[in-house]
């Protein structure tokens, strides 16, 4: 990139964009390394202290004889799930319950609140419907 096109980038683009991205630039925390945080403070005469709680601890459970490797090829076949619908959730969650309710005789229409229907949405964060109905 030759000097007129960096000008013309600066100018174009806003100078402070082109520059690089230093220590200085950033906030007080900030390290140009690999985004580290520091794990202590600087003390008089030029010494380090470190502080045992902020140096980080990694746990890594014993793997010996796990036969799974931590790579996964991009060429691997896409999942063969379906995706999961409405009518599918109902079939898995609810349909057994009111299905075993039903063969018991205790079933109540008037009682679907017992399977997780609500008949309002009043008081619920995001109301579904009609409120924030889309248009």
């Amino acid at each position: 990139m030759g000097f007129l096109t960096s000008v013309t980038h600066g100018l174009v683009r806003g100078a402070d964009r082109m520059s690089k991205w230093t220590s200085k630039r950033g906030p007080r925390t900030f390290y140009k390394s690999r985004g580290a945080k520091s794990t202590g403070f600087h003390a008089r005469g030029w010494k380090y202290v470190q502080v045992k709680e902020k140096v980080p601890q990694f746990v890594v459970p014993n793997l010996t004889g796990f036969k799974l490797k931590p790579y996964v090829n991009y060429r691997a076949p896409a999942g063969t799930d379906t995706p999961l619908t409405a009518r599918a959730l109902f079939l898995e969650a609810v349909a057994p319950a009111i299905e075993k309710d039903f063969k018991e005789g205790t079933f109540d229409p008037n009682n679907l609140e017992k399977y997780g229907f609500e008949p309002t949405q009043e008081g619920k964060l995001f109301q579904l419907y009609p409120k924030n109905f889309p248009r």
